[in-house]
């Protein structure tokens, strides 16, 4: 039996007889005991495939077979540019963790390849798993880096590969604690594909190997149609607009994945006359959003409005996009508290000026890129009122800010297509991922 690369000595590529319990999964065990009281709160489903039991997936053609992992509805995303340059090559499997990013690449992909759900990493469930997925390789979404997931893989001869690799400077101190224990998970990874350089000396220091470690950029900034710029809202913006009542003759303004007290902060900066909408980044927390804008109107019972608003609550998954096109000026949310920010690559993309909290660590070099060419501008809550009042009514800084977003986007994409190439040498055996 052959011995895989960065694999321990000895260690065959063949798949155990059986999978008994290891220290990982005792863990995993006392620590599901220990926070039961907050996980069991928040209903979850489809616990059969959160096993590693997956529905009976096509017989294997002559095509090889990737695994691509992203966790939720933001990574999903960010392989949106991707997937098309892998469907002619390869046989695609794409695997999500949460509700929310299954329902959204069932949308992007479903008519493309499987989706399905990603197990929890205790090593029964990740042998099932990949007993049904059987893939030639695996692509993990920004990091993602399971012990129980790497080590079946690394066991099977399964090169894994991290895309679009970011390890934030707030879980690069908490992983360094664990160093001795992840090292060896970080170290059998083939390739890792990160997104800037302060990103790959962090998976570097984790014991990614320096030559299998490159910067190629992030794929964010090819998930976005620079073509909407263009144009003005589509259908559903406008159905959404009438259905809630918004006057498309005043300023809005569109805060997206809004966090728990930011609502409240946005509807006390507000200016006089200026509408608000504002789409919660998790839907468990629409009643409290709702409560923090009194009279607002909701988008699911938008029949109950009565007096004419200005505050609205988009309490829907899918539509943010949409909402987006409507703005006047887009808020990103998780930035005004300290949740470590959302992407705003999308409504930039739109063409609209776009502001942001100091909270931004999981998207830092975007940020900074987009910060240095005035696509954005930052702030905090005291100040927010005067930078949106100041944005509503100054409709050249406003398209000043729209003409340099678009132009950064466009001088950054072409990052999923390195990272095709990449995959394409990796699934066929190239070793570190680079095509010969």
């Amino acid at each position: 039996m052959r011995e895989v690369p960065g694999s321990s000595p000895g260690l065959p590529i063949v798949p155990p007889s059986g999978t008994p319990v290891n220290l990982h999964d005792l863990v995993y065990a006392l620590l599901a005991g220990v926070t039961a009281p907050w996980w069991a709160r928040k209903p979850r489903n489809d616990w059969r495939q959160r096993l590693g039991h997956i529905d009976p997936l096509a017989p294997k053609g002559k095509r090889s077979r990737l695994l691509i992992h992203a966790v939720s509805v933001g990574e999903v995303s960010a392989l949106r540019s991707l997937i098309p340059l892998l469907t002619d090559d390869i046989e695609l499997i794409v695997a999500v963790t949460t509700d929310t990013g299954i329902a959204r690449a069932q949308t992007l992909f479903g008519d493309t390849c499987p989706v399905v759900r990603y197990p929890l990493d205790f090593s029964r469930c990740v042998h099932r798993f990949l007993d049904a997925i059987d893939p030639d390789a695996a692509a993990l979404v920004e990091l993602e880096v399971w012990p129980n997931f790497l080590r079946q893989a690394n066991r099977r001869g399964i090169p894994v590969a991290v895309i679009n690799g970011r390890l934030s400077e707030k879980s690069f101190r908490g992983y360094k604690k664990l160093r001795p224990v992840l090292k060896p998970i970080f170290g059998s990874l083939t390739l890792a594909a990160v997104q800037d350089q302060a990103y790959r000396d962090r998976f570097v220091a984790m014991g990614v190997k320096p030559e299998r470690c490159v910067v190629t950029g992030s794929m964010k900034w090819d998930a976005v149609d620079l073509d909407q710029s263009a144009s003005g809202p589509g259908e559903k913006a406008i159905e959404i607009a009438e259905s809630l009542g918004i006057d498309r003759s005043k300023p809005l303004v569109v805060a997206g994945s809004t966090a728990d007290g930011e609502e409240a902060i946005l509807h006390q900066a507000c200016p006089e006359g200026v509408q608000l909408l504002c789409a919660p980044r998790h839907p468990e927390r629409f009643e409290e959003a709702a409560a923090a804008m009194p009279g607002c109107i909701r988008r699911t019972t938008p029949e109950t409005r009565g007096a004419p608003s200005e505050r609205f609550l988009l309490d829907t998954i899918g539509e943010l996009g949409a909402a987006y096109e409507l703005a006047a000026v887009v808020v990103i949310g998780r930035t005004f508290v300290p949740l470590r920010g959302s992407d705003p690559t999308e409504p930039i993309a739109m063409g609209k000026p776009v502001v942001m909290g100091p909270s931004v660590e999981n998207f830092a070099s975007i940020v900074e890129v987009l910060e240095g060419a005035g696509a954005i501008v930052r702030t905090d809550s005291a100040g927010l009122g005067a930078v949106l009042e100041r944005l509503v009514r100054d409709g050249q800084e406003r398209a000043e800010m729209a003409r340099r977003g678009i132009a950064c986007v466009r001088e950054h994409q072409g990052v999923s297509a390195r990272h095709a190439e990449m995959l394409v040498g990796l699934v066929r055996g190239k070793g570190n991922g680079n095509r010969a």
